[in-house]
């Protein structure tokens, strides 16, 4: 009985002196013990996660500053093609200004009952003048002083809206989604300085599952802030499903038609798909234009100079 008493007594004494040696080394800042360590897992120990640092010109939500888009966007030289862009200089007012206001105001009527932002511009088939459209309507936007508008050339499969500005293909939208470029990398600002441009980029393989990947969408997070209107070029909705991705992204669209081509049944089928998707309405391009003051039809633009042949 006494070894049991004299084993049973060491033992205690050796596991006080082990408290005694915990407490002094906290008192003393030195590290604690394994046992101590984690949730039993030897060598782990419990820590506050970190709180990830900002990157310059973030804010404290991640977006992007406006100071830092202005000293960090590129401004390569435009060429811009005259017969495509209804309001580049002239000594006379182009034809379609005038409608290309009048879509502004109503698009400024339907942000006053609801949000509005971020604009989608599709048709049925390519050559139908969706990418004239949207280029000439971000255009319009940067007419009013002190608008700022972002236009991204979102046809993957088929980029031509750095042709109609004269702009740098890439690096774009596409090697943006590849994880290969940064969102200034990809940043074009225009020669009217409100004016910021996203090309498409070189062309990658399967565009639908670049575009459904979750960056373009933090893309838009990050830039909407420092943006009035966002005007997105997509790629036509019959062939591919492209259009109907992006259009879960974006406030609203707008379907271009061109007159006397594109099929009725196909327009309808179109306007009833992106129903529930925030369809604004359609704009009608290249009907032949009506005499007098206040015409509600687009010219259209063709690389033959827009003298008939039809354009995407």
């Amino acid at each position: 009985m006494s070894r049991i008493h004299d084993a049973l007594k060491k033992a205690e004494l050796e596991k006080a002196a082990g408290a005694g040696a915990e407490t002094g080394a906290r008192s003393a800042g030195l590290p604690e013990p394994e046992a101590a360590r984690g949730e039993g897992v030897p060598g782990v120990m419990l820590e506050s996660p970190a709180t990830p640092a900002l990157g310059a010109g973030e804010g404290r939500s991640g977006q992007i500053t406006l100071e830092t888009l202005l000293a960090r966007c590129s401004r390569p030289p435009w060429s811009p093609k005259p017969e495509g862009l209804v309001f580049l200089d002239s000594p006379r007012p182009a034809l379609g200004a005038e409608e290309f206001r009048t879509l502004r105001s109503r698009l400024y009527l339907v942000r006053q009952k609801q949000p509005l932002q971020t604009l989608l511009i599709t048709s049925a088939l390519p050559l139908e003048g969706k990418t004239f459209v949207a280029a000439n309507l971000a255009h319009v936007f940067v007419q009013q002083q002190e608008c700022r508008a972002l236009l991204i050339d979102a046809d993957l499969r088929w980029s031509r809206l750095h042709l109609l500005l004269g702009a740098p293909l890439a690096p774009g939208l596409s090697e943006y989604l590849q994880g290969k470029a940064d969102e200034f990398s990809i940043l074009q600002r225009g020669p009217q300085g409100n004016l910021f441009f996203i090309a498409g980029g070189q062309s990658a393989a399967y565009p639908a599952e670049l575009i459904a990947n979750g960056r373009f969408k933090g893309l838009l997070q990050r830039l909407a802030p420092v943006f009035d209107w966002i005007v997105i070029d997509s790629p036509p909705a019959i062939p591919v499903s492209d259009a109907s991705l992006l259009a879960e992204l974006c406030d609203g669209m707008l379907m271009v038609v061109q007159a006397g081509t594109t099929p009725f049944d196909l327009a309808q089928k179109v306007c009833e798909g992106f129903r529930t998707k925030r369809l604004l309405g359609v704009v009608l391009n290249r009907a032949a234009p009506r005499s007098g003051y206040g015409s509600y039809y687009y010219g259209g633009y063709g690389e033959d100079g827009g003298k008939g042949k039809r354009r995407r």
